[in-house]
């Protein structure tokens, strides 16, 4: 954006250079509009980029407040996560079909990876590459290793609300510290 800007005030530097030499006052007033309107750019740019952030901020906190409410609708707390697997390491959950979603073949299933797969990609608290993804006719099993019980149920979390999945297997497991 700074190379456009510099860009344009050098073209019109250039062109009231030019003219210049004919008319000293109208080469002075060219300038000076130029001055404004370089200006007037600036301005309207460090507006849009802040707007921008704001914009992008609140995003990511609705986006936090969205997943914070499925992990206590789905039973995902640590302390959810923690009695079960302390029965035996396997945390299952159930997500209620929608009305004219159908369950997949082979295509969704690798659908539901990929997507999956991208968001655990997105959260910066997980790793795709520590989360294996498999997906069978809208039952998806997440096995491998996380940071705490907290990026279980995120995970889960995750992988519930991807459209396909009605349930959702974990044998995760959390890393020691």
């Amino acid at each position: 954006m700074k190379t456009s800007l510099l860009l344009s005030t050098s073209l019109l530097t250039l062109a009231v250079g030019l003219t210049a030499g004919c008319h000293k006052n109208t080469a002075e007033s060219a300038m000076d509009k130029t001055q404004d309107a370089v200006g007037t750019a600036y301005d309207k740019t460090k507006d849009a980029v802040s707007t921008a952030a704001d914009k992008t901020r609140d995003a990511a906190v609705d986006t936090k407040n969205a997943i914070a409410g499925k992990l206590r609708d789905w039973k995902l707390t640590p302390s959810d996560l923690k009695a079960d697997m302390q029965k035996g390491g396997r945390v299952v959950r159930d997500k209620t079909q929608s009305a004219g979603e159908k369950v997949g073949g082979a295509i969704d299933n690798a659908r539901i990876v990929t997507v999956i797969n991208g968001k655990f990609v997105a959260d910066s608290d997980l790793s795709a590459l520590k989360i294996n993804v498999d997906a069978d006719n809208g039952v998806v099993t997440l096995k491998g290793t996380v940071k705490s019980l907290d990026a279980v149920g995120k995970a889960m979390a995750l992988a519930l609300d991807t459209d396909g999945v009605h349930q959702v297997v974990s044998l995760l497991t959390v890393e020691n510290p």
